[in-house]
């Protein structure tokens, strides 16, 4: 932070569906890894050079009434919420308008919270971070104003200990429900049903809940990048492709796997199959120290360019008459490989160079639809200092372990 400024953090909304009903609540997830508080109604004030010792670092969160205890339950205590978080001063949230202006009069300017994500835009609405933007400039208008998100990304991307030790928590507990897929999995079952061993699995092992919808795509279903209805049935001879992630004391994980219906890869799709695990084992070692983002992207587009060719989608011919503005693999690879994950499924961060313990995704795919066959597989990797730890090591991925998992039925 710029010296003599103040930077206001709040927690997110509770959003509502219908009726006196609510979607659930997600937390802040710049408030979070500030504060360790995962509670609504929740604002962090960081003002470094204030003049008084106790204003440097002050926490709102919300006072229990009794309604409150009746209906819904105790929220946060001070003394639980000094416990969480390690923050000593903790005052109620009603209360942070009137102190907030013993303290800005001192300061030059404020750091705000937005959501700035790089790849993802929140349209449409209006969000609690928004309101506190207009309040602070309608109440302190000649203040300066700084955007909090451009030092929260130059820090989430480095992973501490404890944070890898969530993701692994989230990965283990995905292992176990793709195993439950493997030994599940059958012709005319419904996409559905498969996604609800996921949740059965998530919901018993503790975690909070899917890092997002899970996308359970049979057939020419698995050629949508999005698609998660997960309304078909499994035909026989189809292939599945499974993207899912479990989010664990609010960090993530995010893994693809594709398996077979009947239990046994058909011919070209063990060939498809076979070629995307070769583009996830070669592309994955790009993902060291010092890689440029691009660098490694260009690598991997040059990777599945390669087996396109030997898959006979085209030639070493077509690609030398292909139009430049136009490349023949992007009608059957359209997106990145290699996201920032943690907090965020897609986390945050700027994507310029892959440094040592940052985690990032390895997902190559080659999507044919006019042979209905999508193939996506999916790792996460621990960037260390002499290259990368896969930790999704554990979750099968060879074709002939797949087959024989499911047919054996066996863990």
């Amino acid at each position: 932070m710029l010296p003599n400024t103040i930077a206001i953090l709040t927690s997110n909304d509770v959003k509502h569906n219908n009726a006196d009903d609510v979607m659930g609540f997600t937390q802040n997830n710049d408030l979070f890894y500030l504060s360790g508080i995962d509670q609504e109604d929740t604002l962090l004030v960081l003002y470094p050079d204030a003049i008084k010792e106790e204003n440097k670092v002050i926490l709102f969160v919300s006072e229990t009434n009794e309604h409150t205890k009746i209906w819904d339950g105790e929220r946060l205590s001070k003394e639980q919420s000094i416990h969480i978080s390690g923050i000593t001063r903790i005052e109620w949230r009603h209360d942070f308008e009137k102190l907030l202006q013993y303290m800005a009069f001192e300061a030059d300017g404020f750091y705000l919270g937005h959501n700035e994500h790089i790849k993802r835009v929140t349209k449409h609405q209006e969000t609690q971070q928004d309101r506190m933007i207009k309040w602070c400039k309608q109440k302190y208008p000649l203040h300066e104003y700084y955007r909090a998100a451009k030092i929260t990304r130059e820090l989430r991307p480095y992973k501490s200990k404890e944070e890898i030790n969530l993701i692994q928590k989230a990965i283990a507990i995905s292992v176990q429900g793709f195993i439950r897929i493997l030994k599940t999995t059958q012709p005319h079952i419904k996409e559905y049903e498969l996604e609800a061993e996921l949740t059965h699995n998530l919901i018993k092992s503790g975690a909070s809940r899917h890092a997002f919808k899970p996308i359970v795509a049979s057939g020419k279903n698995a050629c949508i990048l999005h698609y998660n209805t997960n309304h078909d049935t499994c035909q026989d001879d189809d292939m599945i492709l499974l993207d899912f992630g479990v989010c664990y004391a609010n960090y993530n994980s995010d893994t693809t796997r594709c398996v077979p219906v009947n239990g046994k890869f058909s011919k070209r799709q063990r060939e498809v199959y076979n070629a995307v695990l070769y583009c996830l084992k070669e592309g994955s070692k790009m993902l060291k120290p010092r890689v440029a983002h691009a660098d490694y992207e260009k690598n991997m587009v040059n990777l599945v360019e390669s087996q396109l060719v030997k898959l006979g989608l085209f030639t070493h011919e077509d690609i030398a008459n292909q139009n430049p503005k136009k490349p023949l693999y992007k009608k059957y690879f359209m997106h990145g490989t290699a996201h920032f994950i943690g907090l965020d499924v897609h986390d945050v961060g700027l994507y310029k160079t892959i440094e040592e313990g940052m985690v990032f995704t390895c997902e190559p795919g080659i999507y044919i639809i006019e042979e209905g066959i999508g193939c996506r597989l999916e790792n996460n990797y621990l960037i260390t200092s002499n290259g990368n730890i896969n930790l999704t090591e554990t979750m099968p991925i060879e074709a002939s372990d797949i087959e024989d998992l499911m047919t054996n039925k066996v863990t």
